[in-house]
């Protein structure tokens, strides 16, 4: 299992799959073919270029192409590879208009490419045990917490990106709440984090500090929304929940930078878990695995906030996957706004339910963590393309 640096990416949206991942590949196709080249044109497949131009992937890859030479996107969504459903195929020209240099890649989730048959690694494994049981068993034997398996298996060195991460949480969340107007894409969506934060502050203690969990994960959600820099957790779609969770408890609750980058290494343990035997695709799983996987994400940090033991952290997450198990992905327009803004911030409040559920418990509990990301994994095979991110069934086809 590799670094949480692969999974907690820093990055413009809106969405890290459609976004992220096609601008990094344009940058490594151009960064090969740069000098030698008169133009490009580069074909998306599949729900890649279903939902492409809501999710500004045509402008992601023509940014980096075109300092470069003039590109050209072919859409091409009735196709789909078989790999893979995000696929894209790179070619270079030179100036007699030959061929010089071919790459097909897929997006695979959370920024990830990979070509046909690699691994969807993109570092190395530095973790020996890809299970949550095993993890947890092994935090048991010793004595410690997950946030410590981390540590243990990453190196001090993880702290300090933890901090950048947690810094650009806290930038997103507050440049959020103070931005107002439509969002871009033409739905003509508000931007309602400003109005929930202002609305909040006007009622009693246990209304008021729900409000403000929904303010600050649709500050981050829009942010997103509008191409604005976040951190994919576990993707960018997603990218409102651990945010909000944690910016929630260190306002309110007072707990010490130390202690929310602790947090984080236990969100992103259980993330990257999932990542690992399942995915976070939303155009493979649908949005199980990306809003449901932050949720259990925000549920682990809360429940590691509250001191609660690996069994109970467990629970936490558990709970947050398993009552997200069968939610679609498809955006109203392929745009990141409809329902997954809302989305976002139901899932910050339902992660610290999860908490708070947990907490009454001793964290014995008949169905494992484990177990709910295979079932995941095999749901999400089983539901129809045409509700993961093609925009041609369920809310997508409102208008």
């Amino acid at each position: 299992m590799e670094s949480l640096r692969q999974l907690y990416k820093i990055g413009n949206g809106p969405s890290s799959s459609h976004t992220m991942g096609p601008r990094k590949a344009a940058e490594r196709f151009a960064a090969r073919t740069c000098g030698h080249v008169s133009r490009y044109s580069v074909t998306l497949y599949g729900a890649l270029a279903a939902t492409g131009r809501g999710h500004l992937t045509d402008q992601a890859i023509m940014e980096v192409l075109t300092a470069v030479a003039p590109a050209e996107i072919i859409w091409e969504p009735e196709t789909v590879l078989p790999f893979h459903t995000n696929a894209m195929t790179f070619r270079a020209f030179d100036a007699e208009g030959s061929e010089v240099d071919s790459w097909t890649v897929y997006s695979v989730g959370g920024g990830d490419i990979v070509e046909e048959g690699m691994s969807r690694n993109a570092g190395p494994d530095i973790y020996p045990l890809t299970h949550i049981k095993d993890i947890q068993a092994e935090c048991e034997r010793r004595g410690t917490s997950y946030w410590e398996y981390v540590d243990s298996c990453e190196g001090a060195q993880i702290w300090d990106y933890l901090a950048e991460v947690w810094q650009v949480m806290k930038e997103a969340v507050e440049r959020g709440i103070e931005a107002e107007g439509v969002l871009p894409g033409g739905l003509g969506v508000r931007r309602k984090a400003v109005s929930y934060y202002v609305h909040a502050e006007g009622y009693n203690k246990s209304l008021k500090s729900r409000g403000l969990v929904y303010a600050y994960a649709l500050a981050v959600s829009e942010e997103n929304a509008s191409g604005g820099r976040i951190v994919t957790a576990p993707t960018c779609g997603s990218c409102g929940v651990v945010p909000a969770v944690l910016y929630h408890l260190h306002t309110s609750k007072g707990f010490s930078e130390q202690r929310i980058l602790r947090a984080l290494a236990t969100a992103g343990l259980f993330g990257n878990v999932v990542k690992t035997n399942a995915s976070v695709s939303g155009a493979e799983v649908g949005c199980q695995g990306e809003v449901g996987v932050a949720c259990a994400m925000a549920a682990a940090a809360a429940s590691q906030l509250f001191g609660g033991t690996v069994a109970q952290i467990e629970y936490s997450a558990e709970m947050g996957l398993e009552h997200h198990l069968g939610l679609t992905c498809d955006p109203v327009c392929g745009l990141v706004q409809i329902p997954c803004i809302e989305r976002n911030a139901y899932a910050a409040a339902r992660a610290l339910d999860a908490n708070l559920y947990s907490a009454f418990s001793d964290g014995r509990h008949r169905v494992t963590f484990d177990r709910i990301v295979e079932v995941m994994k095999q749901t999400g095979h089983d539901i129809p393309s045409l509700y993961k991110e093609t925009a041609m069934g369920g809310l997508a086809v409102i208008h």
